[in-house]
Formats: C-alpha cells, sequence, structure tokens
C-alpha cells in the first residue's frame, strides 16, 4: 500500500482552536493495525479540558505539541501489520486509548493501567518521564483520517452497531469495569452519583443489565433525573442534590441501612463535598469505586472506614476483553443504545462543535466527529 497524506485536526497550543492540518498518514509496525477512523467520540468537557488540564492535573502530561486529540475512534481495519494474528483489513472495530508498554509485569497480566508508561492516546498520559514515549510511538488519536493503533487495543463490533454508538464505548467499558470491581450485583443496590451524566447514565444501563435490584442516582438537573428514572421506574430512584443530602436520602430510601455499593461519576470540575456526602449512604461492608475522576484530596475518617469494613476503590478505564463483553450485550440489547442523541459533527467544524458542547441532553447525547 502506498502511503499518501490526511487530515487531522490538531492543537498546536493549550487553549487556542485546533487547525486541520495535512499530515503523513501513519504506515502500521509489525503488531499495529492501520483503521480508517469513520467516528470519533468527543468528551462532553473536551473544551474545558484541553483548555484547563494543565492547571487541573499537571501530574497527567498532554502530548508534545501540536497533537491529535481523539478519545474514542471507531471505524475499519484497512492493513495489518506482519505478526497480526485475528484481524483483517475490512474488520469494523472499535479503537480503545490504552497504550502501554506492553512487557511489564502489570501488561503481561492484562492489567495496561497499571504500567508506568500508561497513556490515554489522544487525551494525556500519567507520567511525566515516561508518557512521551508512547506518544512518539502512537502520535494519533480520532481526530483525523487515518490511525495506527496495536493489536491489543482493538476490539472487533457487532454488525449490529453503528459507529455512533460504538465511539461510546469508551464510558460504556468504564462503566463496566467499575461494576464489576463491587462484586456480585444481583439483588443489590447502588448509588450512582451523577446518573443523569454521560458516564453514570450507561453505568444505569450497564447496572440493569447485570441485576442490580434498586439503583439510587443523583443529580442536580430534575428533568434529566426524571428521564434516567423513565428508564425503570420501579428499580430507579433518583435524587437532586439541589434538595439536600444525597446520603441522608439514600438512608431514607434503605431503611436507614445504606446501599451496597456506590460508584462516583462525577466529573473533575464538581465539589468533593458531593462525593463526601453520597459516600455516607453506602452501609456496612459497602463498597465505594471513583471512576468519574473528581479532581483534589478528600479527607476520609479512617477510623469510620475501618469500623465499618468499607472498600474505597479508584478505576481506570477497562481492559479490551471487557469491552468485549459490552459490544455483546449491545449486540443482544442486552443494553439499548437507541435512547442516545447523536450529535453529529464534520472534522472540518471540529472547533464549532467542542464550543458547542454542553448538557443539553446530559448522558443521552452523543457527540461525535466524522471525518
Amino acid at each position: 500500500m502506498s502511503y499518501s497524506m490526511m487530515r487531522a485536526a490538531r492543537m498546536h497550543a493549550i487553549g487556542s482552536p485546533m487547525s486541520i492540518d495535512n499530515v503523513e498518514r501513519p504506515a502500521p509496525q509489525a503488531t499495529d493495525v492501520l483503521v480508517e477512523v469513520k467516528a470519533c467520540g468527543m468528551v462532553p468537557n473536551l473544551g474545558n479540558v484541553l483548555a484547563s488540564w494543565p492547571t487541573w492535573c499537571p501530574h497527567l502530561p498532554l502530548p508534545a505539541l501540536p497533537a491529535v486529540f481523539g478519545l474514542d475512534p471507531a471505524g475499519v481495519i484497512v492493513e495489518v501489520g506482519s505478526q497480526v494474528i485475528g484481524l483483517k483489513p475490512g474488520d469494523r472495530v472499535y479503537v480503545s486509548p490504552v497504550r502501554s508498554c506492553g512487557a511489564c509485569p502489570a501488561c503481561l497480566s492484562d492489567n495496561r493501567v497499571a504500567c508506568e508508561y500508561f497513556v490515554f492516546n489522544g487525551y494525556f498520559g500519567f507520567s511525566k518521564e515516561r508518557s512521551q514515549t508512547i506518544y512518539d510511538l502512537y502520535p494519533h488519536g480520532g481526530f483525523c483520517e487515518y490511525m495506527a493503533a496495536p493489536q491489543h487495543a482493538i476490539v472487533k463490533l457487532a454488525d449490529n452497531i453503528s459507529f455512533e454508538e460504538a465511539v461510546r464505548l469508551g464510558y460504556l467499558g468504564t462503566g463496566y469495569s467499575a461494576l464489576r470491581k463491587c462484586g456480585p450485583l444481583a439483588g443489590k443496590t447502588l448509588i450512582i452519583n451523577g446518573i443523569s451524566g454521560t458516564l453514570g447514565l450507561g453505568i444505569t444501563l450497564l447496572a440493569l443489565a447485570m441485576g442490580v435490584t434498586k439503583i439510587l442516582g443523583s443529580g442536580r438537573n430534575q428533568v434529566l433525573l426524571d428521564r434516567v428514572k423513565a428508564l425503570s421506574p420501579g428499580r430507579i430512584e433518583v435524587f437532586s442534590t439541589d434538595d439536600g443530602s444525597t446520603g441522608q436520602w439514600v438512608r431514607s430510601r434503605t431503611g436507614g441501612h445504606g446501599a451496597d455499593f456506590m460508584i462516583d461519576a462525577l466529573g473533575a470540575a464538581v465539589s468533593l463535598d458531593v462525593f463526601d456526602d453520597a459516600m455516607q449512604g453506602v452501609g456496612r461492608g459497602g463498597t465505594i469505586v471513583n471512576v468519574g475522576g473528581t479532581v483534589g484530596k478528600l479527607a476520609i475518617d479512617m477510623k469510620w472506614l475501618m469500623d465499618n469494613s468499607m472498600t474505597l476503590i479508584g478505576s481506570a478505564w477497562f481492559t479490551a476483553a471487557e469491552g468485549y463483553d459490552v459490544v455483546e450485550m449491545i449486540r443482544t440489547k442486552t443494553i439499548d443504545l437507541s435512547i442516545l442523541q447523536h450529535e453529529v459533527a464534520q472534522l472540518q467544524d471540529i472547533n464549532e462543535a467542542i464550543s458547542g458542547l454542553g448538557a443539553r441532553h446530559g448522558g443521552f447525547s452523543n457527540y461525535v466527529i466524522v471525518p
């Protein structure tokens, strides 16, 4: 195959608009595939992240600029490296952004998020000293026409999953991995803090499918909360944080015992007081999973944690194997993504699309960029 140029949206300076540049199309290495990008998801808070990330999270480095962002791409494989087995041109795929060294004990045990070189391709890394090494190997996120990716990052799609639906796999897989960390879910009660957001809505769909008996969801927008409740009125109850304490409300809905589990799906800019309040609604022996990425230090009463045999877990992303689980749930309609409202923009209009991002329909909005 002869290699030519391609269009890519690149950010040249923090806070500046992206430009549509012609850059060299990548070639896959021996264990890589080349994917023609058909759609790429846009993080709802992307504009604020790109403008404020160095201030919010200086320990989580962005790639050297100019850089191609885009966290959740989906497309079609057009070429495979000489050592790729089981993937072929024509395969419809989701490309996980997880990149790591591939050789350390964490990577070899399919725990790539624990690798010291771990980065989110097309977004940010986790080590000031090591992340750029991986960025140099895989410089393209999904806001471009073609991208090379390691074969371990590929999740093949079922034929009945659209590319617009596939770009939601990042949020769905993240929620699925968080739910699995809670343990057996059937017959249990779950708090979802931030239930009406993009991450919270996905966790709701998965929790219903995985047997959670009662979901107690918190958020601010009552209209969106009511819309989430309507998904399963007999199993979902909702509460607006504008009306008081989430923790106290949960206790009132569980006979004072509290919920079995809690997943915090709040975003980076939300006050940790909201997290702390909801956490007080978890009962003895409960598990709390932080997956939303709220920024800051949380003062925890360690005696409370010990006396109540509580577990507090941080969960970052998901494995490709977990991604295949979610694909199968979508394929069989175990979870139904027809509730999503796709907000689609062309690559050349990416700056207008980023500036127009907002909570129009909360997690029901699915923001997509197509080449």
